[in-house]
């Protein structure tokens, strides 16, 4: 016989625990991993491979080769051309003779420039050793030094003229060093921290907003090499392409020796809002993470670049440059305002 009855089934079970509820579930985990700054990972890893001795003598000999094999190509042209048509042969001397001067010209800006960064960092080591052995004629001779490396900037003038007008009054060396620190150097440290913020936005910009393959590492490399450029060209350094080179990594094998490329929630989360990382689109947060990671470069260029150590309260925050140039690239929903 069928039962035909119809209606809920009620079904009684044994245990008489209660089930859990749905709302104390444990949240699904998130399995995407949160940005790194892969670009700035890379940049370092470009700018502090050491390369092996071999590897130079091979480019230092090929070098040599292709300018000696060049050379007497170009000797044998001139003279040829000299001998067919004298006209022609002289203006093709010329034209060489013009080639060896703006090389020549290179050659000598590139010393200059390295001789100006060596300036820059016997300045440095003068003032940790007036401050630290406490010696005012060591600090005054500092002081004058520096006001002849501004010599002639139009920007540095009115500080000049403040430093002068009380440097025979102080006679401690750190407060000598300090006053020195604030006429002279206050103004460069503004244009100096703009730089910086220029830079760390057009990375976090480039990354976020730039879905080709490795355009995020040309933009990250091209920006902080253009960075520590102007920034050692503010602080008087005038570093050519090598000197840039140089100072990039110097720069950046401090940042590696230190584990200082490195950044995440502790740095960006004060600054955005707890948790943001997890909450951005992963292209979004490179772009945060390495436009972070600028600012630190920016940061350590300065103290490399910077003819005084900074003083005690005066080294910028690396968090107040991201927050200042990165907190308008991310508009975060705020609810309404507590009385």
């Amino acid at each position: 016989m069928t039962d035909t009855r119809k209606g809920p089934v009620l079904i009684d079970l044994d245990d008489d625990t209660a089930a859990p509820s749905p709302a104390e579930a444990p949240p699904v985990p998130d399995l995407t991993p949160p940005p790194e700054g892969a670009a700035m990972a890379t940049v370092a890893a470009l700018t502090t491979r050491r390369v092996s001795a071999l590897a130079r003598w091979f480019w230092r000999l090929l070098a040599a080769l292709v300018g000696t094999f060049a050379s007497i190509a170009a000797w044998n042209v001139a003279t040829g051309l000299i001998a067919a048509n004298p006209a022609l042969g002289w203006a093709v001397t010329a034209l060489l003779a013009a080639f060896l001067l703006v090389c020549v010209a290179i050659v000598i800006k590139e010393l200059s420039a390295f001789a100006r960064l060596s300036k820059i960092d016997a300045l440095h080591r003068q003032a940790d050793t007036a401050l630290a052995e406490d010696d005012l004629s060591l600090a005054r001779d500092l002081g004058d030094k520096l006001v002849g490396l501004y010599k002639g900037r139009e920007d540095t003038r009115w500080g000049r003229d403040r430093f002068a007008a009380r440097r025979d009054e102080i006679f401690d060396a750190s407060g000598l060093v300090a006053h020195a620190e604030n006429e002279l150097l206050a103004p460069l440290d503004l244009q100096a921290r703009r730089e910086v913020e220029a830079a760390a936005r057009q990375v976090a910009a480039v990354t976020a907003l730039v879905p080709l393959a490795l355009a995020d590492v040309a933009a990250a490399l091209t920006a902080n090499l253009r960075m520590i450029r102007r920034i050692a060209e503010i602080y008087g350094g005038r570093s050519g392409t090598l000197g840039s080179w140089r100072l990039t990594r110097a720069v950046f094998s401090h940042l590696v020796a230190t584990g200082a490329v490195a950044v995440g929630d502790d740095m960006l989360e004060p600054i955005f809002g707890a948790g943001l990382l997890g909450k951005l689109s992963r292209r979004f947060g490179e772009g945060m993470v390495n436009g972070a990671l600028t600012a630190r470069v920016g940061v350590a260029a300065m103290e490399v670049c910077r003819p005084l150590p900074f003083g005690k309260g005066k080294r910028p925050s690396v968090r107040g440059i991201v927050r200042s140039s990165l907190s308008g690239l991310f508009q975060q929903d705020k609810g309404p305002s507590a009385p």
